[in-house]
């Protein structure tokens, strides 16, 4: 028993003593073995080292987005903020028209809300075609319609989330230009109220012309050179004519009438009364800002 414990010590110490020397001679230059899955020994370029780094890099990634998401809101309680600053908003806009309108006379007060609603009744209805237009493209992607294919639109297409992003500013601005209107009028700053109107649409001509790209700079490119087609139909022009007025191909010209052409010419025809307001409080503003008298 007593031979069988020596025997047992031994060699303990015979594998200590060659872990030991084939540390030493790997220091001096000497060819050893070592287990790349030893606790204790592991050569300086193993895998094993390289995978243990990697995974506490990918941890320590890992911790650092998450604690980064943690300190995000989250998108349900931003989207309870919006709802309850838009309602907010809304309610601040009813008040102070309210009582801007309940100051006037009554002799007064007619003339006030028919000027109201001459110059902001285009951009109301404008913004609520915007509204409808984005529920449309809502259907046709519910339905699995390919409308970008039948109106020839690029990949870059507005989808009906950002159509009504921008009916919701749309909704912001119109109404709030029109509150400030109704609350320098009835506070006895004229002058100061019929610039409103006069301010708002020279905002909305220049976001449409603005040629820097933001904004939806190709999507309003795209309105305008579909207007511009519908405004003046070049290729039904020439159509009439006989070809040897023109030395060019009319199929392949950019003018080309399209699909698009025709679905947003009859939304026109049918915002013929919106043309009729807006022509009107143009009028309307111009001579009163410019030259002081009312000839609308």
């Amino acid at each position: 028993m007593l031979g069988l414990i020596n025997c047992c010590l031994f060699c303990c110490r015979f594998l200590v003593l060659e872990q030991f020397v084939g540390l030493k001679l790997s220091m001096f230059g000497g060819h050893v073995t070592v287990p790349v899955n030893s606790p204790h020994l592991r050569k300086s370029g193993s895998r094993q080292l390289f995978s243990e780094l990697e995974t506490s890099e990918m941890k320590g990634a890992g911790s650092t987005q998450l604690a980064a998401a943690a300190m995000l809101p989250s998108p349900v309680l931003l989207w309870r903020l919006k709802v309850m600053l838009f309602f907010l908003w809304g309610f601040s806009c009813c008040k102070i028209s309210w009582d801007s309108v309940m100051r006037m006379s009554l002799d007064l007060r007619d003339l006030f809300l028919y000027e109201a609603f001459l110059y902001y009744n285009p951009l109301l209805l404008v913004t609520a075609a915007v509204w409808f237009w984005g529920a449309n493209l809502w259907v046709f992607s519910q339905s699995n319609v390919n409308y970008s294919k039948i109106f020839d639109l690029d990949q870059n297409h507005l989808t009906h989330k950002e159509i009504w992003k921008v009916a919701t500013w749309m909704t912001i601005i119109v109404p709030t230009s029109m509150t400030s209107y109704l609350y320098l009028y009835s506070h006895g700053e004229v002058s100061w109220a019929a610039s409103q109107p006069v301010l708002l649409y020279t905002a909305v001509a220049i976001i449409l012309i603005f040629p820097f790209d933001i904004f939806y700079l190709s999507s309003r490119f795209f309105l305008l050179r579909t207007l511009w087609r519908i405004v003046f139909p070049f290729q039904a022009s020439l159509s009439i004519l006989p070809s040897r007025y023109y030395s060019f191909d009319v199929d392949s010209c950019d003018y080309a009438i399209a699909f698009a052409d025709f679905f947003v010419a009859d939304i026109l025809t049918s915002m013929s009364k919106v043309f009729s307001d807006l022509e009107r409080s143009v009028c309307r503003m111009v001579h009163r800002q410019f030259i002081g008298r009312d000839y609308c």
